[in-house]
């Protein structure tokens, strides 16, 4: 008989995968994740510190190049045609720009997803006229509807988020209710409703968990998608209005001078590459990670570094 006293402990593949390793080990993503941190936190923080700053007019300051310590530290990225800081207002611009994407993909994934669960599950019928509806939403250009939606209602942060959300439900519909008609054929589904499982508790409790990943992995794409969208309506003018402002609206703004100050666009297109990029980055490497069927990609690395 084997002495369980001497048993060695069990690897780290076997009580689970470690995100954080993983994610330390793909030099790229975890780059993409500290710039996606950096990001969010001017986007918390950015208002409350450099608000002031960032709306403070210098006449004397007007169109001032980047790249001197002259003015300040503020002035480095230079100055926009009133005279206020380009660095200030790119960190209080983060706040509405990952406030609307942030809003957008989480309500469209919310509803999505919920409609995806009910249309994959459910009968035929019902499954139908939720189809029905997501091909009705899909049959208009997005940034259409965007454009009569906001001249109508009026550009604003609220209506921005409604109008793209509504336009990008249909994407989290399909996936959910693609992915839940195959996870309920599993054992472990059948076996919940042997044991006389409801109907919501089969779909929150067990058919929900396998088909969140899917999900998480979507919306950190969609979350690039959204931003550009949202920067794209802004720069055609029908976006956010000052006094708030958007990484699109500086880019918009900045476009009579591109010829004689050409960082008032730069700078804030910059941010929207380099947060667009970071999010695909993120993205491919959380499609390899919560998938346990390619996750040994991930794990193979250790062993060789090892």
């Amino acid at each position: 008989m084997a002495d369980l006293s001497i048993a060695k402990p069990a690897p780290e593949t076997a009580r689970g995968p470690n995100l954080f390793s993983m994610l330390w080990r793909d030099k790229l993503a975890f780059v993409a994740a500290v710039v996606l941190l950096l990001i969010v936190l001017f986007a918390l923080f950015g208002p409350s510190l450099l608000g002031d700053l960032a709306t403070k007019q210098n006449l004397r300051g007007r169109n001032f190049p980047p790249f001197s310590f002259e003015r300040g530290w503020e002035f480095f990225l230079g100055g926009d045609s009133l005279g206020r800081p380009m660095l200030a207002r790119m960190i209080v611009a983060a706040h509405s720009t990952i406030l609307i994407a942030a809003g957008t993909v989480l309500s469209a994934m919310v509803v999505g997803a919920g409609l995806g669960l009910v249309a994959g599950y459910m009968g035929k019928t019902t499954s139908q006229v939720i189809m029905r509806l997501a091909d009705v939403i899909m049959s208009f250009p997005s940034l259409l509807i965007a454009v009569v939606v906001l001249y109508v209602l009026g550009p604003s942060i609220p209506n921005m988020i409604l109008v793209l959300a509504i336009t990008r439900i249909p994407i989290y519909l399909r996936t959910t209710r693609a992915e839940v008609l195959e996870v309920r054929e599993r054992m472990f589904v059948q076996a919940a409703t042997v044991m006389g499982a409801s109907h919501a508790r089969i779909i929150l409790r067990h058919i929900l968990p396998v088909v969140a990943p899917t999900l998480v992995t979507i919306a950190t794409l969609d979350f690039a998608f959204v931003m550009l969208a949202e920067s794209s309506l802004s720069f055609l003018g029908i976006g956010v209005q000052p006094p708030d402002i958007t990484w699109g609206l500086m880019v918009a703004q900045g476009r009579p001078y591109l010829n004689t100050a050409w960082w008032l666009a730069f700078w804030p297109g910059l941010m929207i590459v380099i947060t667009a990029l970071s999010l695909n980055l993120l993205s491919n490497w959380m499609r390899v990670a919560l998938d346990p069927a390619q996750r040994w990609r991930l794990e193979t690395r250790k062993t060789k570094n090892v």
